[in-house]
């Protein structure tokens, strides 16, 4: 189908969404979640083993488009609305993806639009770009599953000071703090992403699901919960036809072929 807010692109066995409103720096509208909704069930009714979330022009989301009429400020007001509409799905749409998410940060990442990018499985960041939790700004609390990244990822003091502060942090900072994966010259950004997602579309794409599945689990359980749930999905990783092709192909001297069965 086609969109208005976003892009839909598809090579081969990789997807790229790019936000697509950037002369509002790819703010997010009723209508641009509309459509992601839409984007997602298309990648996941495709063939898709690796996507890359994008943004268009100078900005990667600069998070809620406060002018979007579907966020009017009256009496009746609740942000949390859009929140269990909106964000909290689409978080939990990223993290469940049965393949690598990577995020492609090419500038600014303010609000939501920052906990989106770092959602993601691997989080690319152009030199240019910077994260910015912008909450507090107008006496709100960050939200789009920021409170649980970023106390888990960098720790709670400088949790609290990006979020009370809502100062920019640089992606080289952001590097150094452990946040993101890596920080690429702004022109490599998308090559790298692109040739970063094709090589894990031809990995054992279900045991990644699985790594996901069990590095999550692993921020709330305990050790012998997280024991039992290791070997249960290593049981299953085991039963895997990728599994068998990694063997023989590390006895056989070859590179595997995986096809994510």
């Amino acid at each position: 189908m086609s969109y208005e807010n976003l892009i839909l692109d598809f090579d081969g066995d990789i997807a790229v969404i790019t936000l697509n409103r950037p002369d509002k720096l790819n703010s997010f509208t009723q209508a641009m979640h509309a459509e992601l909704r839409s984007a997602f069930e298309e990648i996941e009714n495709s063939k898709v083993r690796a996507m890359i979330i994008t943004g268009q022009g100078r900005g990667f989301c600069a998070g809620q488009d406060l002018g979007d009429e579907a966020f009017k400020i009256n009496d009746d007001f609740d942000a949390g609305d859009s929140i269990e509409q909106n964000y909290n799905p689409l978080i939990k749409r990223i993290i469940n993806m049965p393949f690598p998410v990577i995020a492609a940060v090419n500038g600014a990442a303010a609000g939501a639009g920052a906990n989106i990018a770092l959602a993601c499985d691997i989080v690319l960041a152009a030199k240019s770009a910077k994260f910015i939790q912008a909450f507090a700004k107008i006496g709100l609390i960050p939200d789009a599953g920021g409170t649980w990244t970023l106390t888990r990822q960098i720790g709670m003091a400088r949790a609290k000071g990006l979020a009370m502060l809502a100062e920019p942090l640089s992606a080289q900072k952001a590097l150094e703090w452990g946040l993101i994966w890596d920080v690429i010259d702004d022109e490599d950004l998308m090559p790298t992403a692109i040739k970063m997602a094709k090589h894990l579309s031809t990995q054992p794409t279900k045991a990644f699901a699985a790594i996901k599945q069990a590095m999550h689990a692993a921020t709330s359980n305990d050790m012998v919960t997280q024991l039992e749930l290791e070997k249960k999905l290593q049981s299953q990783a085991s039963r895997s036809d990728d599994f068998r092709e990694g063997v023989a192909a590390f006895m056989e001297k070859r590179a595997a072929v995986f096809k994510g069965h």
